[in-house]
């Protein structure tokens, strides 16, 4: 098939490239500059120019080829909100190209939507639209385009990792690197659900491939890594002290992080490793933690 990838030449997207290519895939990825544009040449892929605000390039992308894949994301979250509604508007887009075509559309989206709120791992058969994560508009919006008959698929993220990014880890360590302090919230017993970069690009193959339409898959290895193991490993890394605070104090402390500080985004992928054959091998997450080079994160991020 050929494949328009979004965020081809990201921390996902571009390990996805390699990925297609030896499934015998032929690549379009959404470049948004020269740069990236010479970047997917040399991986073997071409170049279709393009941003996730116009909307009329994605459009045209995907009219091109026979499935879109859609990792572009803006991670600027202090602009959190309006950034997923850019992502549900492009989202739209591609969908409604694809409309009447029977050509699959692979989204991503975050595992905490799959948490019904009951204290147990989020699931793929779950879509909580009551979570309060603003990115939950990006599965509303792949629903509406399920029910439009589209071939949606949803590939929902945990945090994505290897030795230089760690998903929203990486911001967290750059503010602990600010502050001087690893913090975490109350005990720090909340977990992250986690999974190797290499992996993960294994599994979004996996999903195009043999994938159901209307099927979330969740791209977890590690079900939960605490919040204060985190933190700890980050502070020994910094040289810094790893410290609780109370909620009230987190709010204060972490700014637009708080949001996430104490969240528990646990999630399973039973479900996904037995209908796809998905088995990850990757390093966990905090093997890659303690195997980075804190001196480089600052610039890497």
């Amino acid at each position: 098939m050929r494949v328009f990838l979004t965020g081809a030449t990201g921390f996902i997207g571009s390990h996805i490239v390699p990925e297609l290519l030896a499934a015998g895939h032929q690549v379009l990825g959404l470049a948004r500059s020269d740069a990236g544009a010479q970047s997917l040449a040399a991986a073997g892929a071409e170049a279709h120019r393009g941003t996730l605000e116009d909307l009329d390039s994605l459009r045209a992308g995907a009219a091109q080829v026979d499935a879109v894949i859609h990792t572009a994301f803006d991670h600027d979250f202090t602009n959190f909100v309006a950034n997923c509604e850019k992502d549900r508007r492009a989202i739209e887009a591609l969908g409604e190209t694809l409309l009447g075509s029977g050509r699959p559309l692979v989204v991503t989206s975050g595992v905490g939507m799959g948490d019904a709120g009951h204290g147990e791992p989020a699931t793929e058969d779950v879509f909580n639209t009551s979570h309060p994560n603003p990115r939950v508009a990006s599965e509303v919006q792949s629903k509406a385009m399920l029910d439009k008959g589209i071939d949606v698929r949803v590939v929902r993220l945990p945090q994505v990792h290897d030795k230089v990014k760690q998903g929203l880890i990486s911001p967290y360590i750059e503010a602990a690197r600010e502050t001087r302090v690893a913090a975490y919230v109350g005990d720090g017993a909340n977990r992250w659900s986690a999974a190797h970069v290499l992996d993960v690009a294994k599994l979004y193959a996996l999903v195009l491939d043999k994938g159901q339409k209307g099927a979330r898959y969740h791209a977890v290895a590690e079900e939960g890594v605490t919040a204060r193991d985190i933190a700890e490993v980050v502070a020994k890394g910094l040289g810094v002290p790893a410290t609780s605070l109370s909620p009230e104090d987190a709010r204060a402390h972490f700014g637009w992080f708080a949001m996430f500080a104490g969240l528990d985004l646990r999630a399973s992928s039973t479900w996904t490793r037995a209908q796809l054959g998905w088995a990850p091998t990757g390093p966990g997450l905090i093997a890659d933690l303690q195997e980075m080079d804190y001196s480089l994160t600052a610039a890497a991020a």
